[in-house]
């Protein structure tokens, strides 16, 4: 649900604007004019679905908080060890270049 929650491009607008801190729905509206409030609306419950919104009612006004923790998570297990793997790869990339660039090695033609 994570995933398909933040595959769609208006979404990920939503939780951009809520990371400064929690937004009423009018807010996201005004934000994204492009969209009617239904849209806005059923894109929030998506979001809430998939853990990622917190709704607080008070009053009239309907109060959207950013949960970053499921992405947090999906950071932790899947996006740092291929973020260490490609770093360590690179590191010995580099390390052969630089070997193979070193004097010694280079021979003259």
């Amino acid at each position: 649900m994570l995933f398909k929650a933040l595959g769609h491009r208006a979404r990920r607008r939503m939780l951009d604007l809520m990371k400064d801190g929690p937004k009423t729905t009018g807010a996201l509206c005004e934000a994204l004019p492009e969209l009617d409030r239904c849209t806005v609306m059923q894109h929030l419950r998506v979001l809430e679905a998939a853990g990622l919104v917190i709704v607080e009612r008070c009053g009239r006004e309907r109060w959207n908080h950013l949960d970053a923790l499921p992405i947090h998570a999906v950071h932790e297990r899947w996006i740092g060890p291929y973020a260490a793997y490609a770093v360590n790869m690179l590191n010995q990339l580099k390390h052969a270049v630089e070997e193979d660039a070193a004097p010694s090695n280079i021979q003259n033609i």
